[in-house]
């Protein structure tokens, strides 16, 4: 799927255009590809998880943006370069999945006119699997509990616990984007008082 999502990504982002915004911020679609090349190309990297070295990935990225955006797509799509770690399938696919569908939503769905996909129960699955785990890091700032519910297995995996709690129901992909800080986006349904379901609408999710 991280391959399928990259290249789906790459596809989408010639046909809209460098300058097309996306869900990322203020980001237009080249500064989300300029960032995905960094991400796993480059050691101001660093400065993505690290505040204190945002610099040097702001430095890197501004001298990357210089380059032809169909150059710079065209590298996206070839893959992470020989050096990375991410060249190894069983690390490329546990780091990129999650990465390369959200950003792929969020050129998609910061289009006027943007529709939910029909993913296969393969995919959602592997979403499922990986949101799991990676969604416990990624609701912290939620007040209370956040337990996530599949609605078409009606499986359940609790991100965090504590009262009162809510309960976001969706499917997998849904649910990603949502604990992913899209939550204006995402298409899921929320149960829990108006009180607790308001204030996790309005937490800073995600990364």
């Amino acid at each position: 799927m991280s391959r399928t999502e990259r290249a789906a990504l790459c596809d989408l982002a010639l046909q809209l255009g460098e300058d097309q915004p996306t869900l990322s911020g203020d980001w237009t679609i080249k500064d989300l590809v300029v960032h995905l090349l960094i991400r796993e190309g480059s050691a101001a990297s660093v400065g993505i998880t690290v505040p204190q070295l945002e610099r040097v990935t702001d430095v890197a990225s501004r001298r990357l943006g210089r380059n032809d955006f169909t150059v710079l797509v065209e590298r996206l799509r070839s893959g992470p370069p020989f050096y990375s770690p991410l060249r190894v399938p069983k690390f490329e696919k546990a780091a990129n999945t999650i990465e390369f569908f959200i950003h792929h939503e969020d050129i998609r769905r910061a289009q006027p006119s943007w529709e939910p996909r029909e993913l296969t129960a393969r995919q959602e699955s592997a979403l499922w699997k990986l949101v799991g785990h990676l969604g416990k890091a990624l609701v912290r700032s939620a007040d209370g509990g956040v337990i996530i519910e599949r609605s078409d297995t009606g499986q359940r995996a609790t991100l965090k616990k504590g009262e009162p709690s809510v309960v976001v129901h969706g499917l997998p992909s849904e649910l990603t984007l949502y604990v992913y800080g899209r939550q204006d986006q995402a298409r899921v349904e929320l149960d829990g008082s108006v009180a607790a379901t308001d204030a996790l609408d309005a937490s800073n999710l995600g990364i």
